[in-house]
């Protein structure tokens, strides 16, 4: 089992070039299950989780081509054979649950296993299915499997208001209204930029939708949609990770494809934090402004408040910041099993409930330390960009879900990094 090895060795110069978000493109991708026509899915990311939807849709009867070195997804649905989506692949990754809709979209029937993913916390899939059976599914749950089917042989529009705006329910009965017939209006729908570019795809597609980007999404159901080229939106949770590389380290780093309007909650942090965020030609540069960060007290929240998937990763710049800083997990409920690795670096963490509480250390210690999922994974890699000494990051099987070429991209601005196997 891989593990990366870092050595804390100061600022961090130069340019990171910013993949296609994860979290858009394994919603993207469920989309060719749509139509009979191709879908081709440009600036995708090289990812473990891109491979495992690839393995996924093609189970299904999809065909589904890797092209330029994984950055195209070239993707056709016109011969889907299986409508089963089998526990052994969508237990590998949560986002393999929004197949459902699709499926019941154009084949009228579904059975989909209960997803897996990272262990941060519950996420039931009751939203989904409350959302499809409103446009008109029957949906049982037998020995952990979905079965669905649509009675009537097509989706019926409907007004759904959703209890929590939550971004794979939003999505799964998006992509099911597009065929329904009639008029399907989505309330306190999740307004996450990823959403949004699912609209925008399938709009491209020959959808008929509005409101993508506020919590109201109004979908005018079609007969059929038809092929089209997408380009995926810029990583947001990437690049706020790789802008807090320099922060933490010192030096100034060009994030190519950056976007403010992407992480505007977080650039705001950022900058109370005593963080420059300028914007140029090519993205956003970012420097530290003095010697040492100022703690800045964060709270998670949907779109467009502070992202869940970079909590783990201010906690690392918070672990050396001046002061005392709260960090509030009000999107998962387990979402801080990277503190006692943290702490093992020298952090000074208390964790009461769903809040965190760290008072700033002027140096972190190099350690060994286990990543225990996704986010946590890249936490501890940039607390050993900061660490003195030599920091070993294993179970990083997690990592390669979500970043692509971490070792190359802080490799060429000047960090000391490398992967090793089986340490």
């Amino acid at each position: 089992m891989d593990s990366i090895i870092v050595r804390g060795n100061g600022a961090l110069n130069g340019q990171i070039p910013i993949a296609g978000a994860k979290n858009a493109c394994l919603t993207l991708m469920p989309a060719t299950l749509l139509s009979e026509e191709p879908l081709t899915l440009t600036n995708a990311p090289r990812l473990s989780d891109i491979k495992t939807m690839t393995q996924l849709l093609s189970s299904l009867g999809a065909e589904v081509s890797d092209l330029q070195d994984g950055k195209v997804q070239a993707m056709s649905s016109h011969n889907i054979d299986n409508h089963i989506a089998d526990y052994d692949i969508v237990r590998k990754m949560r986002a393999s649950n929004l197949v459902l809709g699709p499926m019941l979209a154009r084949l009228g029937h579904a059975v989909v296993s209960l997803p897996g993913g990272c262990a941060i916390g519950t996420r039931p899939m009751d939203l989904h299915i409350h959302g499809l059976e409103a446009l008109g599914a029957e949906i049982e749950l037998k020995e952990g499997y979905l079965h669905a089917k649509v009675p009537a042989g097509r989706l019926q529009g409907a007004e759904i208001t959703l209890s929590f705006a939550s971004v794979g329910a939003t999505e799964n009965i998006l992509m099911a209204a597009t065929l329904a017939k009639g008029t399907t209006i989505i309330n306190n729908a999740a307004r996450e930029p990823e959403i949004a570019d699912l609209a925008t795809c399938l709009r491209a597609m020959g959808a008929q939708i509005e409101g993508d980007g506020t919590s109201r999404i109004e979908v005018q159901g079609v007969d059929r949609l038809h092929g089209a080229t997408h380009p995926v939106v810029t990583d947001r949770i990437e690049l706020g990770t790789y802008m807090l590389a320099p922060a933490i380290c010192g030096g100034e780093v060009e994030l190519l494809g950056g976007r403010i309007d992407l992480v505007g909650a977080f650039c705001e942090k950022l900058d109370a934090a005593g963080v420059s965020i300028e914007e140029t030609q090519h993205g956003l540069k970012v420097s530290r402004k003095g010697d040492r960060i100022r703690a800045v007290d964060v709270v998670t929240e949907p779109f467009p408040g502070f992202p869940t998937d970079l909590q783990a990763q201010m906690m690392a710049l918070m672990c050396t910041a001046e002061g005392t800083s709260v960090l509030e997990e009000k999107i998962f409920e387990n979402r801080f099993m990277h503190t006692p690795e943290l702490m093992r670096m020298g952090a000074n963490i208390e964790v009461q409930g769903g809040t965190a509480t760290v008072t700033g250390v002027e140096r972190l210690k190099g350690a060994p330390v286990m990543a225990t999922d996704l986010r946590a994974s890249v936490s501890l890699i940039l607390a050993g960009l900061a660490a003195e000494g030599e920091t070993i990051v294993n179970r990083v099987y997690h990592l390669d879900r979500g970043y692509e070429r971490v070792e190359e991209k802080l490799g060429n601005v000047g960090a000391h990094i490398e992967r090793v196997d089986g340490v």
